[in-house]
């Protein structure tokens, strides 16, 4: 189970990495969206292109930061039922959903997507705007980013099984933990 740790270790830290890289695009996207808005409004120049890039980095930001979400808990959940469960009920659930759902829509979308992907850069396909932008790019992002969030699916998994197994603290009860000694120091 060491091995496993240290693998998802290593998923973590790729992963995080990469979500700290590519969030910079953001600021990317505000500067192409307000330098396209700008030129458009004082010159009464535009550029499909501009727009298309502008599209282009939001759709990496939220393919290639996936997998920094899940890792941060940062996922929208319903937690209706799922907070009002015990904390073992909780991880069962975490590592059941991780094998029934997010695995199999992860491994469904690699699947379908990357020969969409390979078509388009066979074909050097471009947008059908004027000025637009090559498609293969942004296609190759879909199965990047979803092969990203299956891997950190991976580590979240070896993370649950340890805490169940008694191998590793349970994040959650760690930040409870400093939350309470926090509350009794600051009154």
């Amino acid at each position: 189970m060491s091995r496993l740790l240290y693998a998802a270790r290593i998923i973590d830290t790729i992963n995080a990495r990469v979500g700290r890289a590519v969030s910079w695009l953001v600021l990317a996207a505000v500067l192409v969206s307000a330098t396209n808005a700008t030129t458009r409004k004082l010159f009464n120049l535009s550029s499909n292109a501009w727009l298309e890039a502008q599209w282009y980095l939001f759709s990496a930001v939220i393919l290639m930061c996936a997998a920094w979400t899940l890792l941060s808990s940062e996922h929208v959940k319903v937690d209706l039922i799922y907070g009002q469960l015990p904390r073992k009920a909780q991880i069962w659930i975490d590592i059941l959903g991780t094998i029934f759902f997010l695995f199999p829509f992860c491994l469904i979308t690699i699947y379908l997507s990357w020969p969409v992907f390979l078509a388009k850069l066979e074909s050097g396909e471009v947008s059908n705007n004027t000025g637009g932008l090559l498609l293969w790019p942004v296609w190759l992002l879909i199965p990047v980013g979803f092969s990203l969030l299956l891997l950190q699916g991976v580590s979240e998994l070896i993370k649950r099984i340890a805490i169940l197994r008694g191998l590793i603290p349970d994040p959650v009860h760690a930040d409870a933990a400093t939350e309470a000694a926090l509350q009794v120091h600051g009154s």
